[in-house]
């Protein structure tokens, strides 16, 4: 059993970011300034033993690879950002990695393939449709170009891969104007430079009814990252009313119960071979989006271990290599999504998923 954990690059100040919002800005800047928006919201979320840290320093990268394998984790997903002609964002933490050999942490790399918006970052912006960058699909040589920018990730020791073939996911598959072919060429690369065969291509989505139209389109796997799953299950829909009509007359944030969503992160779907479940810790998107955010309540790690636990048993009677997990996410900490020890909890969350994984080991 692998499990694999979306992790965020959005810890250290980059020149675009100090232009668009003031010198110094990172994700610890909406952290910081999250507020309560209901008597009970655990709000601010304050970071422990790593505090408030700069992914610059490469200590702090090795202390994260450290807690992850406390955690059971198996490899860290890095986000990754083309947004085609060359343009990257965010790319320094991950060629830090990369050109030190450290942490000696698996790693696979997952292209976050949507524009940039000012809505995104900061809910109180002027203009938040606003485009901060655009992404773009300038055609076959922008693939192209895209894996030779990469080439040296796939060639590292470290990258993980299914069946020799390293693993790639697309965030927005249906964005891609033609995925099939963007799978095509990079195929072609990887054996062209003795990469592998082939790569693993894992398509992205919240909604069952996508499942079938990426594994057509040509992707390998699916991943299925229920956190949205209230606003495409009906009978969830029906369920969270009073949320809803708060949410939408009265322009509180949606507060759903942690313990009420958790009975819909796992389907059948997920117990197919080539369906990929996902471990979701908690949510609040609050610290972007302000009353337009939406917060999974009261996670709590008793509740957690209920839910790790379905998605493990969900996958544990397939075969030995589609036993794969994705965990949203290791350190998305703007969205209240993260394992990371907070002042509240501490390592609690870290501690309930490596004693789980454990006992799968030992079985």
């Amino acid at each position: 059993m692998k499990i694999i954990a979306y992790y965020l690059p959005q810890y250290h100040p980059i020149r675009e970011n100090n232009e668009w919002w003031g010198p110094g800005f990172t994700e610890w800047t909406n952290v910081g300034k999250a507020r309560k928006y209901y008597r009970d919201h655990y709000q601010p979320k304050i970071p422990k033993d790593l505090g408030y840290y700069d992914l610059r320093i490469p200590e702090v990268r090795l202390q994260q690879a450290e807690l992850a394998r406390e955690a059971g984790v198996d490899a860290f997903c890095y986000w990754h950002y083309w947004f085609g002609n060359g343009r990257r964002l965010l790319e320094m933490p991950f060629n830090e990695v990369l050109r030190t050999g450290e942490p000696d942490f698996p790693f696979c790399l997952g292209w976050a393939n949507e524009s940039w918006k000012a809505k995104v970052w900061d809910f109180n912006s002027t203009k938040r449709d606003r485009t901060l960058m655009e992404q773009l699909y300038p055609g076959e040589q922008d693939y192209i170009d895209h894996f030779y920018a990469l080439l040296d990730a796939f060639r590292d020791k470290r990258y993980f891969r299914k069946n020799n073939r390293p693993i790639f996911v697309v965030y927005k598959p249906f964005l891609l104007p033609d995925p099939a072919l963007f799978m095509l060429i990079w195929n072609k690369l990887a054996v062209k430079e003795g990469i592998s065969d082939g790569f693993h291509f894992v398509g992205h989505t919240e909604k069952t009814k996508d499942v079938d139209s990426l594994l057509n389109m040509g992707f390998n796997a699916v991943n299925i990252v229920r956190n949205g799953e209230y606003a495409h299950n009906p009978h969830l829909i029906k369920k969270i009313l009073i949320p809803t009509i708060k949410y939408k007359v009265f322009k509180q944030p949606l507060k759903i119960d942690y313990a009420l969503m958790i009975k819909y992160f796992v389907q059948s779907k997920e117990k197919e071979a080539n369906i990929y479940p996902s471990i979701i810790p908690n949510w609040d998107h609050t610290p972007r989006s302000g009353r337009k955010g939406s917060v999974f309540h009261n996670s709590t790690p008793e509740l957690f271990a209920e839910h790790a636990q379905e998605v493990l048993d969900a996958v544990s009677h397939k075969e030995k290599e589609d036993q794969i997990v994705f965990l949203k996410s290791w350190n998305e900490w703007g969205e209240g999504n993260y394992m990371e020890p907070d002042l509240k909890f501490g390592k609690q969350y870290i501690e309930v998923l490596g004693k789980i994984r454990k006992e799968y080991e030992n079985k």
